[in-house]
C-alpha cells in the first residue's frame, strides 16, 4: 500500500510539473503583453472562490451534501462555488479504489454516487437564492478509456501505429482527445451548452486548459455567451493568450510556486514581488488571476506551511489583486491528504481538527475586508521597499478614498524594521476578526513576530478638504 501511495504521489507531481511546463512553453508562442485582457463579469471581480470535492466534502459525499452546506458557505463569505468533476468515473485502467474524477466516462451523466441531474439543478437553484455562483469542472483534454465517446475513435489522439494514447504517458488512466477533428469540437461545444441550458450553471473551470487549442476556447466562449452573457471561464493554466478572448481568469501558478519556495526552501520574501511583477509584464493588461495556496493538486497548505505559515500565505493571497481560492475544508484547517493518493480514494474532510486557531473567523474577516473596501478589488498594487526584504513583504492597496498597507513576515523569526509610507502617521490598524488586536502602527520602528501580518488603513482626504 505504501509503495502504491508513493507511486501515485510521483505521478501526480509529474502531472503538476507537466502542466507548468506546457504553460511556460506556451508563453513563447504569442506575445500578448501589449493587449488588454477581456473584461470579466462584475461578480467575479468581487468574488471569492470555493473549490468543492463532493466525494470528500460531506459525510455522504454527494451533491445533496453540498446543498445542505450552502448556508455555511454563504456565511463564510465565498461567492463562487467550483464543483470538481461530477460525472461518472471510468473503470478501465482506473487508479486507486474510486478513480480520479478527471477520468470521465460520460459528459452527459452525473456520477451515481453523487446523485442525479435533478440534484444538481436543486444545488444550483439553492445557490442562486443565496447569491452564490456555481462552476462545473470541465475536463475536455481527455476521457476515461471506457468513455461512451470511444464509439468514435476519430475523437482521440493516436500514435504512428494508430493506437489511441494518453495525452501524457504517465496519465495512464485517460485517453487524449483530438481537437484537429471538427466533429469532436462540435460534440464538446454542444455538451458545454447543455449544462448551461439544463442546470443554469454560471461557468466552467477548464482542466489543463493550455493543452486544448486556444482557438477552440475562443470559439466556445463566443457561443456560450449567446446563452449566458455573463458566463465565467476559469483556465487551469498560466498561459497569457488565454486571457485575451477566451477566459476571465487563470491560475497564479508562478506566484504559488514562489510562495512554496519562500516558505519551504528559504527563498527570500522579495521573490514574491518579483514573481508578481514578471507576470504583470507577460500577461495582457488587466489580467485577473486566481490566488491560491491550497487546492486538490497540492498537499494541504497547512501541512506544507504550518498553521501560522498558512495564515501568512492567506493574508497575501486575500489582499493582493485577483480572486482568492479556498479549498474543501481549508477554512477549518483540515489536514487530510490531497493530491495523490487522495484524488483516487475517499478521504473525507475532518471538520473538527484539534488545536487550531479560529481559522474560519479569520477567513471571514479577510473576506469581509475585501468586500467592504474597493482597493482590494482593483488591479493596483504598489510594493513598498522595507528594511528586511529577505523576510518581509510590504505593499499598498489604494484608491481615491482609502489606502491600506499590508505587512507580512514570511519567516518564523521575530523581525524589527521600517517601511517608507507617505502620511504614515495617519494610518490606523485594522482589526481582523479572530486575530489579536494589533498595536498602533509605527512604520519607522515596527516589530512582527514569526509569520505575523497586519493591515493598516488610512482614509484619503477628499479633494475639497485638501483644497
Amino acid at each position: 500500500m505504501q509503495r502504491s501511495i508513493q507511486r501515485a504521489r510521483k505521478v501526480w507531481l509529474l502531472f503538476s510539473v507537466v502542466c507548468l511546463l506546457v504553460s511556460s512553453v506556451a508563453w513563447a508562442d504569442k506575445d500578448v503583453s501589449r493587449e488588454s485582457a477581456r473584461i470579466a463579469p462584475q461578480w467575479l471581480g468581487k468574488g471569492v472562490i470555493y473549490e468543492i470535492f463532493p466525494r470528500d466534502f460531506s459525510a455522504k459525499g454527494d451533491l445533496n451534501g453540498v446543498t445542505a452546506q450552502l448556508d455555511a458557505l454563504q456565511d463564510l463569505g465565498v461567492t463562487v462555488l467550483w464543483l470538481m468533476p461530477i460525472h461518472p468515473i471510468g473503470e478501465k485502467l482506473r487508479k486507486g479504489t474510486y478513480g480520479s474524477p478527471y477520468a470521465i466516462r460520460d459528459y452527459y451523466a452525473i456520477n451515481p454516487d453523487y446523485g442525479t441531474v435533478g440534484d444538481l439543478k436543486r444545488l444550483v437553484t439553492e445557490a442562486h437564492k443565496r447569491n452564490l455562483k456555481v462552476l462545473m469542472d470541465l475536463v475536455v483534454n481527455h476521457t476515461a478509456w471506457d468513455s461512451v465517446m470511444m464509439a468514435h475513435p476519430g475523437f482521440y489522439t493516436k500514435d504512428a501505429n494508430g493506437k489511441i494514447v494518453p495525452p501524457v504517458p504517465d496519465w495512464s488512466d485517460v485517453a487524449g482527445l483530438n481537437y484537429a477533428n471538427p466533429q469532436l469540437r462540435d460534440y464538446i461545444l454542444t455538451m458545454m451548452k447543455y449544462w448551461i441550458k439544463e442546470c443554469d450553471i454560471d461557468g466552467y473551470r477548464c482542466d489543463v486548459a493550455s493543452m486544448v487549442p486556444t482557438d477552440f476556447w475562443e470559439q466556445a466562449r463566443a457561443e456560450l455567451e449567446k446563452i449566458k452573457p455573463d458566463i465565467m471561464m476559469l483556465a487551469e493554466a498560466s498561459k497569457p493568450e488565454l486571457l485575451v478572448k477566451a477566459f476571465d481568469i487563470d491560475y497564479s501558478w508562478p506566484l504559488l510556486g514562489t510562495l512554496n519556495d519562500v516558505l519551504m526552501r528559504d527563498k527570500p520574501a522579495s521573490a514574491l514581488k518579483n514573481s508578481w511583477a514578471e507576470s504583470r509584464l507577460q500577461f495582457p493588461k488587466g489580467s485577473l488571476h486566481m490566488r491560491i495556496t491550497d487546492d486538490h493538486d497540492e498537499s494541504r497548505a497547512i501541512a506544507r506551511f504550518g498553521i501560522q505559515g498558512v495564515l501568512a500565505a492567506s493574508a497575501l493571497m486575500f489582499t493582493l489583486d485577483g480572486a482568492p481560492l479556498l479549498y474543501n475544508g481549508m477554512e477549518v484547517g483540515d489536514a487530510t491528504e490531497s493530491g495523490a493518493p487522495a484524488l483516487f480514494e475517499k478521504l473525507p474532510v475532518f471538520w473538527q481538527p484539534k488545536d487550531r486557531p479560529p481559522l474560519r473567523t479569520i477567513y471571514q474577516g479577510l473576506i469581509k475586508l475585501r468586500k467592504q473596501y474597493a482597493p482590494f478589488r482593483n488591479n493596483d498594487v504598489t510594493w513598498l521597499p522595507n528594511s528586511d526584504e529577505a523576510d518581509l513583504v510590504t505593499f499598498m492597496r489604494a484608491d481615491d478614498h482609502d489606502e491600506f498597507v499590508v505587512m507580512i513576515n514570511f519567516s518564523n523569526r521575530p523581525i524589527s524594521g521600517s517601511v517608507e509610507v507617505k502620511n504614515g502617521e495617519e494610518f490606523k490598524p485594522v482589526k481582523i476578526s479572530g486575530m489579536p488586536e494589533p498595536p498602533a502602527c509605527d512604520f519607522q520602528h515596527f516589530r512582527l513576530s514569526g509569520f505575523e501580518w497586519r493591515v493598516d488603513h488610512r482614509v484619503v482626504p477628499s479633494q475639497q478638504t485638501r483644497n
